[in-house]
């Protein structure tokens, strides 16, 4: 998992080095949000999420979400970042800072996918691809991030072909409802997150000790706008100073940040996470349209539980969630499965 060293990320009201050169994302959509991770002075960070309830042996709601980030080092901060940081009211007045982007794809569907016509009761067919760009600060013991999203909503998201190569590989049946999916929307959404390491414990003398990382925040969109709070505890041997793995959002807060180590390195960890749910356009449907849609509850909850595995330059995590029925007819709880891939490259 990755340590924030000094030399790791830019302080404010240092010097800056030479800004990094930003490369551009392929997407049908310009872009916007972030995660605020670190890394080894001359290398980024890639990591790749995946998450699927095929890991659950089940196929329904909240069906697959896919996404790479790419961290930038920490002398890559440009001068407009630091400045940029300066101005966000809810940043510490000293912390190292750091940048990041991300692009992404969720796929939604139903429970009863041999529908042609998808029963009103049920989650209405949806996809969404996004891309994020994103700036946070790191003190040592907290982790302020916010995040802006621009994205795209509908068969522009590509999911339904997404879906289909899914079931190619995986097998069931192609789901015949896609025709009904939400229609094109554009998205836009600002997150902020905050996280601290806290309450770190030894347990003898032989390294294992354990440590927990509450966590609020919140999100302001078209496609998610939420209040969200919950923590995180890790378990292991010699454990890194991090905040555990990633989530695709909404879910428990984490981070792709990862420290390289000689031999082989592990914890487990479980974690809540809780949501107060003003709008889920994935439920409530399109904003400027009839669409399908469903009465959303206003509670949701995540619990998951995994282990994260490091070795010299890379890190996997696996997380199983269980989540909260998320609208009112929803016939049972989510399951569902999240792989998480970093690699310092």
């Amino acid at each position: 998992m990755a340590v924030l060293s000094p030399g790791r990320l830019q302080h404010r009201g240092s010097g800056t080095g030479p800004a990094g050169r930003v490369h551009a994302l392929p997407l049908l959509i310009a872009l916007a949000a972030f995660h605020v991770e670190a890394a080894h002075a001359e290398q980024h960070i890639f990591v790749l999420d995946i998450d699927n309830d095929w890991f659950a042996g089940t196929d329904r709601y909240y069906t697959s979400g896919l996404r790479l980030t790419r961290i930038r080092p920490a002398d890559g901060a440009s001068e407009r970042a630091v400045r940029l940081a300066e101005a966000v009211p809810l940043f510490p007045d000293h912390g190292r800072v750091g940048v990041a982007c991300s692009l992404g794809q969720n796929v939604y569907t139903p429970r009863d996918q041999k529908l042609e016509t998808p029963n009103p009761d049920d989650r209405p067919y949806a996809g969404w691809l996004y891309a994020s760009a994103g700036i946070g600060q790191e003190t040592g013991q907290r982790l302020d991030r916010l995040q802006m999203t621009l994205g795209v909503v509908g068969p522009a998201s590509l999911a339904s072909r997404t879906q289909r190569m899914i079931h190619r590989v995986t097998g069931p049946a192609w789901p015949r409802g896609w025709d009904s999916q939400l229609g094109n929307e554009p998205t836009l959404m600002l997150s902020y997150e905050r996280q601290w390491r806290a309450r770190v414990r030894a347990f003898g003398n032989d390294g294992w000790g354990a440590d927990w990382t509450p966590h609020v925040g919140g999100s302001l969109g078209t496609p998610f706008t939420y209040l969200n709070t919950g923590f995180m505890v890790r378990v292991g041997r010699n454990l890194p100073m991090d905040y555990g793995p990633p989530r695709i959002q909404p879910g428990l807060s984490g981070s792709g940040l990862f420290e390289s180590r000689q031999g082989l390195q592990w914890y487990g960890f479980a974690g809540v996470d809780l949501r107060l749910v003003g709008h889920d356009l994935f439920l409530d449907g399109n904003t400027w349209r009839e669409s399908a849609g469903v009465k959303k509850d206003r509670y949701v909850g995540d619990l998951q539980m995994g282990v994260a595995l490091s070795f010299k330059r890379m890190r996997v995590a696996y997380t199983h969630v269980l989540r909260t029925r998320e609208f009112r007819t929803q016939a049972r709880r989510q399951n569902f499965g999240a792989l998480s891939v970093s690699w310092l490259r």
